[in-house]
């Protein structure tokens, strides 16, 4: 047989005693009056110890059985403050889970709203910047009218080129004409002169 624990002898004391209301004066009282129903020497004597003893025995049975059931209640409660304390810990467990993802909300929020922060500032600087569509549509213009421009570069240096060609030309003619005019003058000059001298000589 092996040892007896505590909670088996407090078990056996609860079930001998039962509340605490004197269980064993009771079987103390049931001891005595069996042996003095034992002893007795008269029906009456042991009919009167008899009865006693069943009393006492009913008494006794009464008080173990609500003893049982307070035993019973208290298993129940047990049990019951067992299932309170899992489904407690199951909640505790539950809300620091939640409060773990909440954290996690909390901090995908914050990223978002930096993520806006940074796209609106970002389309700040985009919006005070001409739209690329337009930029390359100007850049196009720009340079067509930069080829026309240079077409009208050409044309003019074309035009003074030939210009500068005339002009050299009639410079040409007008310097060969001057030496014409020039060449024809000196025949001229001499005739006169010669005239005029004739005309001052004397007559013999």
């Amino acid at each position: 047989m092996g040892p007896v624990t505590d909670d088996e002898i407090i078990r056996k004391r609860l079930l001998i005693d039962g509340d605490g209301a004197g269980d064993d004066r009771r079987i103390n009282l049931l001891v005595k009056s069996f042996i003095k129903w034992c002893n007795s020497g008269s029906q009456e004597e042991e009919y009167s110890q008899y009865q006693r003893m069943l009393s006492t025995l009913s008494r006794c049975e009464f008080s173990m059985g609500k003893t049982l059931l307070v035993y019973d209640m208290n298993l129940r409660e047990m049990k019951n403050y067992e299932k309170t304390y899992k489904e407690i810990e199951r909640s505790i467990a539950e809300a620091h889970e939640k409060i773990a993802e909440c954290k996690k909300q909390i901090l995908q929020a914050k990223r978002t709203r930096k993520y806006h922060q940074e796209y609106d500032a970002l389309a700040k600087v985009i919006h005070r910047h001409p739209d690329r569509r337009e930029t390359l549509k100007k850049l196009e213009a720009l340079g067509k009218e930069l080829e026309h421009l240079s077409h009208i570069k050409e044309s003019v240096e074309g035009n003074l080129e030939w210009k500068r060609k005339q002009f050299y030309v009639l410079l040409s003619i007008l310097y060969e004409l001057k030496q014409t005019l020039e060449n024809d003058e000196k025949p001229s000059k001499v005739e006169a002169a010669q005239e005029t001298s004739m005309e001052t000589d004397p007559k013999p």
